[in-house]
């Protein structure tokens, strides 16, 4: 007998002999066999349970199983990540890599990816605000939305290539807190450059004055360092000890020195101009912003009897102080590695009242003028 059967030729061989009664049993019984096959009802392996095509039959079964099934949540993140990590930095790829493994992983098992429902994903949300940090607090608004936004990233893109409707639509993230922002003030950054350790004055002189961000300071080569025009071009920041790309493309940018910064470079460059990175450690490594902050910056603060603070708030002090100096916002902006203003008066003003006017005496002045004329 030959026939087709989910487009597989099948040939199958009897031990009847060829005589024209047999033949005509066999014509019969292969007209029962294409009816069923039309009919949908045929079952190959219950027919021909030796068949020369049962193989071919069986992958093709699993062939369309895997194409009709979905993949698990874990397993797909797992190739998101794979397919998106070429594109992202380091650091972000370690962050969606430890969230995924950590809190998806343990939390959704194998559930298939377009089964998940929005009921399951405000439970995990529940979940994480739960979870207590080693130091006993609970995860912040900020870090929770974090999860989430992972998690929406990857059901949207697998509800996209499978064809469901992404069961995350309408979560809103949680509210966050406005950060609480606190710039040292004029005797406050004497009494911390005063106090210092020795090598470690001008690497504070330079982020109080610049602005600079914590990876963008300890990942700055000395090819970055324009001494002929007084700049320094931020081109690659540094994380987990491994040199990357800026924080986004507006962080690529040329910080101007002021004459202190200047200086101070010109004294690093004394003593480790001839590395590859302005600062390092006596061993001429890298620095460890988290070594730096814990063994340096937070014993200085407690010696200088000044409120603990992280190291952050001292790019926030440079770009309250160029404000409270009456520079052009754009060009703060641009400083800072900043879009535009909008960040900088929504997050600063309140420490600029002679540039926002907030008390209204620009005003006043302007009605007088106009009632005077």
């Amino acid at each position: 007998m030959d026939f087709r059967y989910r487009n597989i030729r099948c040939r199958e061989q009897t031990e009847l002999n060829d005589t024209p009664q047999n033949r005509k049993r066999l014509s019969a019984f292969l007209d029962k066999i294409e009816a069923e096959i039309l009919l949908g009802t045929f079952d190959y392996q219950a027919t021909f349970p030796e068949g020369s095509a049962l193989k071919k039959m069986r992958s093709v079964v699993n062939r369309v199983t895997s194409l009709n099934s979905k993949p698990s949540l874990v397993e797909f993140a797992r190739t998101w990540i794979d397919e998106n990590k070429v594109q992202w930095g380091k650091s972000y790829v370690k962050t969606v890599t430890n969230i995924t493994e950590n809190r998806l992983l343990p939390y959704f098992g194998n559930i298939p990816i377009d089964e998940l429902t929005k009921s399951q994903i405000l439970q995990f949300r529940n979940y994480l605000c739960e979870i207590k940090k080693s130091n006993g607090q609970p995860f912040s608004p900020g870090h929770i939305n974090r999860h989430l936004k992972i998690l929406r990233a990857i059901l949207n893109e697998a509800a996209d290539r499978f064809d469901f409707k992404s069961p995350h639509q309408k979560i809103k993230p949680l509210k966050v807190p406005k950060s609480h922002i606190q710039p040292f003030t004029a005797p406050e950054i004497r009494l911390i450059l005063d106090n210092c350790r020795e090598d470690f004055y001008e690497y504070f002189l330079i982020r109080f004055f610049t602005g600079m961000r914590t990876s963008e300071i300890d990942g700055l080569k000395w090819k970055y360092v324009d001494f002929d025009r007084a700049e320094i071009l931020i081109r690659e920041t540094i994380s987990d000890g491994e040199s990357s790309y800026t924080k986004n493309d507006f962080s690529q940018r040329e910080i101007h020195m002021s004459d202190e910064v200047f200086k101070c470079f010109k004294a690093m460059h004394a003593r480790t101009g001839h590395l590859e990175y302005v600062f390092v450690t006596k061993d001429g490594k890298t620095l460890d912003h988290n070594s730096v902050t814990k063994r340096v910056w937070y014993p200085l603060l407690r010696l200088a009897g000044i409120e603990k603070r992280n190291p952050y708030q001292m790019r926030h002090t440079a770009a309250t102080l160029w404000l409270a100096s009456g520079e052009s916002p754009e060009w703060i902006a641009r400083q800072m590695g900043h879009a535009n203003t909008e960040m900088l008066f929504r997050v600063y003003s309140r420490y600029v009242p002679n540039l926002t006017r907030n008390d209204g005496s620009a005003a006043n002045r302007m009605f007088k003028n106009v009632l005077e004329k």
